[in-house]
């Protein structure tokens, strides 16, 4: 097991270096001066260029990304060419408030698609099942905005039940430590910041976690279809165990591997996924920080964001990899 993960990490040094070079080449290949676009239109040449130096853009190519491949390597991931402020300081806040919203909504699609998923098995083309799958096929098909849009409608504006924008009010504002505000609220034993940050996570995650829920719920359906046909299955019931006792214990964790496979999936690609929601709920996430580093070339921001969310991508999936064997004894690596 020590082994595996070894080669594993070992593995991710040239995935990772293929990725620097790959964001570094096609971040450079995209048109526009970053000088003319930081100064404006109207300013001189000698002004201009004068920048590029400062930034180093009049360097080869091959001379540039080593100077950031160095910096990378060293742990800086540069300044912001627009606020001039170190990008790791930076991102930081962004990519917690991501992280919170990615999490909270993935434990919505597990908890509420696993079980939709196991029961549409278990109770196979019941009305439980039809409607199940229904409602998973429509949220895979409804547009992340018209859903977002459709809950500040509802349950803000009309209801007026929950908030429609940001991470907490404004006006009684936490004390972050953490970046994660649900956490720093638990340290402090602030139970009425705490709800107040779960109000404001209730809208978001569900519109960003209901195609992940409908994907989960029908993984797990198909999964659990396949395994309750085993003949372990029949021996179990045969026994006379409890219909709940056979399909949770025994089937659920024969039929989990598929899943776990897709949990880790939808997570990763969650955390650069979430512009829409992070712009329609008006979330301070990195979506929204490389939105905007993209709309004034801030080469440096695009390129660390995209290298971060690559890096958390893997390390998820090695997570979800090693996983295999916690839940399947059968699984050996070598």
């Amino acid at each position: 097991m020590n082994s595996y993960v070894v080669k594993r990490l070992l593995v991710l040094i040239p995935v990772l270096l293929g990725m620097t070079i790959i964001v570094f080449s096609i971040i450079h290949a995209i048109p526009g001066d970053p000088a003319e676009t930081i100064l404006g239109q109207k300013a001189t040449e000698q002004s201009k260029q004068a920048l590029r130096e400062q930034l180093g853009l009049n360097k080869p190519w091959l001379q540039q990304y080593f100077t950031y491949l160095g910096d990378l390597l060293k742990g800086d991931l540069g300044q912001s060419i627009r606020t001039k402020m170190p990008i790791a300081k930076e991102m930081g806040p962004y990519l917690m408030a991501t992280l919170e919203l990615t999490f909270t909504s993935m434990l919505f699609a597990i908890v509420v698609g696993i079980n939709a998923g196991i029961i549409s098995a278990w109770k196979q083309n019941s009305w439980f099942d039809y409607v199940a799958m229904l409602l998973a096929l429509i949220g895979i098909s409804m547009p992340i905005f018209w859903l977002g849009l459709m809950e500040q409608w509802i349950f803000s504006i009309k209801l007026h039940w929950l908030p429609s924008i940001g991470r907490i009010d404004q006006r009684n504002p936490l004390e972050s430590v953490t970046g994660l505000y649900i956490l720093d609220a638990l340290i402090a034993g602030r139970w009425d910041q705490l709800w107040i940050v779960i109000k404001h996570l209730i809208l978001p995650s569900i519109a960003l976690g209901t195609i992940p829920m409908a994907v989960i719920a029908r993984m797990t359906r198909s999964s659990m279809l396949e395994v309750m046909k085993s003949d372990y299955i029949r021996t179990a019931r045969s026994k006379g165990l409890p219909q709940f006792f056979v399909v949770y214990k025994h089937a659920l964790k024969n039929a989990f591997i598929p899943i776990l496979t897709v949990v880790g999936l939808q997570t990763g690609s969650h955390l650069g996924g979430a512009v829409l929601t992070e712009t329609i709920f008006a979330w301070p996430g990195v979506g929204r920080y490389l939105y905007d580093a993209i709309s004034y070339r801030d080469y440096p921001v695009i390129q660390s964001g995209i290298l971060v969310i690559a890096f958390i991508f893997v390390m998820v999936n090695l997570i979800v990899d090693l996983l295999y064997s916690v839940i399947d004894r059968r699984i050996k690596y070598r």
